[in-house]
């Protein structure tokens, strides 16, 4: 069932809303339907002859593989590049990533994804990508298990205040771990990580004063510079700016510069590329760039920054029921004005599942319906009298995001020229 309550007295003035317009319909929507182009056609037909038929997560390989060797191009040679886990949460995903980008460096967020990493690729370079309880810091100790993952070398717990740093170096005392920790700065986006001196002074003492920690980086996370109104260089200068203040002060305090090869990190999918402008290359503190969703390219990716990346996944779910016209529950012809103005609201189509973070592209001109409302088990799209989609027809979506619907259809689809060609499994 829908989980929007329906009210009469909003289906009613939905009704006459609607009646009204019609001295003004050539303002009317125009018919935005058609079936499903070539590529999603090949897809659709691959999913039916490998006997699919639930809600699946797609990821097409060719294009996963050009993103890729887009972002080599901008980054390589003045940076590093560290994968963003929790973006392609998928072991052979990360692998294949790791392969073709020639990096080992990973950023986990979750210790449960950092138990399977340090096990399954036991060669690669961790650093947290945000500040965890000390708990789960000791649950990765306690069931890290035997391999040849070495975290003393190969690991970095970031840090965001003194007091976690305290938290830290009791567990470190406790288990006789030591540990590398990277100091998380608040470069701008005012969501934590150190942003007094006084601070990172304290912490650095801290540091000092341990036997078992080693200052391994500093990390400045600025996802805002592409979102504040106005220049995105000029915010990214401020950013690092900060940045270089900081190192400043580190070195003032430790008296002697930081050697080169710390871990200085920066930058997402949504920055990445303002980051190898030639003033910020020759300029800049950091020494490697993180990024993932770019990779596979969910919509909230579809910025001006990331034009020369492609969309690489999809949701791919069947159509359970089809019906000519749309209804609504409780006001007979409602669905028939609401179809009468808008073409697009003509025919529903209920899927299996639904009410993801994602959005309908194709067959062309699908829609969520403004009245019904959302369902995750059957959810109701409206499309024109010019969608040709048939019960057990698929239909895509684009997610929005990567990092949690990713993990939502168990094992990933991999599709390449005109096949289904794997399936791997996401993280557990």
């Amino acid at each position: 069932m829908p989980n929007k309550k329906i009210t009469r007295r909003t289906l009613i003035k939905s009704g006459i809303g609607l009646a009204a317009l019609g001295s003004f319909s050539w303002l009317r929507p125009v018919d935005e339907g058609a079936a499903h182009s070539p590529y999603f056609e090949h897809i659709s037909k691959a999913l039916d002859q490998n006997h699919f038929a639930r809600p699946t997560l797609v990821i097409d390989k060719k294009r996963l593989i050009e993103n890729i060797e887009t972002l080599k191009t901008h980054i390589y040679p003045h940076y590093q590049y560290r994968i963003v886990a929790k973006s392609l949460p998928s072991i052979p995903l990360l692998k294949l990533v790791s392969e073709i980008s020639n990096s080992q460096r990973f950023m986990l967020f979750n210790e449960h994804f950092l138990v399977q990493v340090s096990q399954e690729i036991p060669n690669a370079d961790i650093l947290m990508g945000k500040p965890m309880p000390v708990e789960a810091a000791r649950f990765f100790y306690q069931n890290k298990g035997p391999s040849a993952f070495s975290p003393q070398r190969q690991l970095q717990w970031l840090i965001d205040t003194p007091a976690r740093l305290v938290q830290y170096q009791e567990l470190a005392q406790q288990t006789k771990q030591a540990m590398r920790i990277n100091i998380e700065l608040d470069v701008g986006l005012h969501r934590g990580g150190v942003k007094h001196d006084s601070e990172l002074i304290e912490m650095l003492k801290t540091i000092e004063a341990e036997p078992l920690f080693t200052l391994s980086g500093l990390m400045g996370y600025e996802p805002h510079v592409v979102k504040l109104p106005g220049s995105a260089q000029g915010h990214l200068d401020t950013a690092l700016a900060i940045y270089r203040q900081k190192i400043e002060v580190i070195e003032a305090t430790l008296g002697k510069p930081l050697p080169k090869d710390l871990c200085f990190n920066t930058a997402g999918s949504p920055s990445y590329q303002i980051h190898t402008q030639a003033s910020f290359i020759s300029s800049s503190p950091c020494n490697e760039l993180s990024a993932g969703s770019c990779l596979v390219k969910p919509i909230d990716f579809d910025i001006a920054s990331l034009a020369d990346h492609q969309a690489a996944s999809f949701i791919a779910t069947p159509v359970l029921k089809h019906l000519s016209q749309t209804e609504i529950p409780g006001v007979d012809g409602l669905g028939d004005v609401m179809s009468w103005w808008n073409p697009n609201l003509k025919q529903s189509f209920f899927t299996y599942g639904g009410y993801w973070k994602a959005s309908p592209v194709s067959p062309p001109g699908l829609r969520i319906n403004p009245v019904y409302g959302r369902s995750t088990n059957q959810e109701m799209l409206n499309g024109s009298s010019s969608v040709p989609l048939k019960i057990d027809d698929w239909v895509f979506l684009r997610p929005t995001q990567s990092e949690f619907v990713f993990l939502q259809f168990g094992n990933i689809a991999v599709y390449d020229n005109g096949n289904i060609i794997e399936q791997w499994p996401v993280f557990s």
